[in-house]
């Protein structure tokens, strides 16, 4: 079969054929429909994160996958279901603690292996083999769109922590802030513009960027009905003085200043949530004032990483609310997996891009 691989020492995606996988009992065969490509997958061609599996000579890429059963085996699923799968496996040797507690979120580093990213095989092949208690049925309404699923768990689950530190007193947020215009980005913008019920609207959003007009990111940003910031003009220590302080900050830069610089940008109470992943920077901060910031204005930095099966189902509620313009735009390249290297390209006038192996 064919699929989607970067072979060590190489820093360009290659298509490839292999076996196909079979499945064992309690195990499901899937055929793959769509794969989504974000930045974790170019950080793994490039280098700076992610391993690959013990002993192997390449990497199957891609953690954002949709397909439909096609062995169920001793499953509860049935053929022909359509379904989106987490990223996170036990490994083979370490402990399993938190899979036990069925927590694999919350594992530390080494207690856990992910598919596509670090120590196992992705879903860019035609088929995959899962676990059950790994697989998320989804309906057939979101065969095209389901391998974003995967992406909103991870903003579903940032947002639902930093909801839970503000739980023990009365927080009413009014105005957020995502940093970051990438896919998850936007992806977290278009869920603080929902009406999510215990989370409710945003009455004012933001949302940071580095990128001149025209732009596509830009017009989705204002057609959501979120204000554009640009960080060249408007730095984040200064945005209380140009906007106004806000109440919750989502960051999806990676950028390591935001972490200090989001504490000025916080109103009392204000809590924000970390997800972008930052390499080694050496800078100085004037420590003293964050922590008293911190202290005396009730405010909080959480972070999150990765997600589970609860945010997935929250996941597919949200995408399934989503306007479809915004998906339609948001998606700006489908491609074969015989065109993965184009698949894989950057640019002003690419967001999100898709392996497509099969339609249902």
């Amino acid at each position: 079969m064919k699929a989607v691989a970067v072979q060590r020492g190489e820093t360009e995606p290659t298509l490839i054929n292999i076996p196909q996988p079979t499945p064992n009992d309690g195990e499901v065969l899937v055929r793959t429909l769509r794969v989504g490509i974000d930045g974790t997958d170019h950080e793994v061609i490039s280098g700076p994160h992610g391993g690959y599996p013990e002993g192997a000579d390449y990497q199957i890429l891609g953690h954002e996958a949709v397909g439909v059963v096609v062995d169920p085996t001793t499953t509860k699923f049935s053929e022909g279901d359509l379904v989106v799968r987490t990223v996170r496996r036990p490994p083979e040797s370490g402990s399993t603690l938190y899979f036990d507690r069925d927590e694999p979120d919350m594992a530390p580093g080494g207690d856990y292996v992910e598919r596509g990213i670090v120590g196992a095989h992705g879903y860019m092949s035609e088929y995959f083999t899962s676990p059950e208690r790994f697989l998320v049925p989804v309906p057939e309404s979101l065969a095209v769109y389901g391998f974003l699923v995967e992406p909103i768990s991870n903003a579903e689950k940032a947002i639902e922590h930093a909801f839970a530190a503000r739980s023990d007193f009365e927080w009413t947020p009014e105005s957020g802030f995502v940093l970051g215009n990438g896919p998850l980005g936007l992806l977290a913008l278009a869920i603080l513009e929902q009406d999510r019920g215990v989370y409710g609207r945003f009455d004012r959003t933001y949302c940071l960027g580095r990128r001149d007009e025209p732009d596509l990111t830009i017009d989705i940003i204002r057609r959501l009905g979120s204000t554009y910031v640009d960080s060249r003009e408007t730095p984040l220590t200064e945005m209380p003085g140009v906007h106004e302080p806000v109440d919750f900050v989502f960051e999806a830069t990676g950028y390591a200043r935001h972490v200090f610089e989001t504490v000025d940008t916080l109103a009392p109470n204000g809590v924000a949530v970390l997800l972008g992943i930052s390499e080694d920077w050496s800078f100085g901060i004037d420590g003293g004032r964050l922590h008293r910031e911190m202290v005396l204005e009730n405010k909080a930095l959480i972070g999150s990483v990765n997600s589970h099966v609860d945010h997935f189902e929250a996941a597919k509620e949200s995408l399934s609310a989503f306007p479809h313009w915004f998906i339609d735009d948001l998606i700006t390249g489908v491609h074969a997996p015989e065109e993965a290297s184009r698949a894989f390209e950057t640019g002003d006038d690419i967001i999100k891009t898709v392996v497509e192996f099969d339609t249902l």
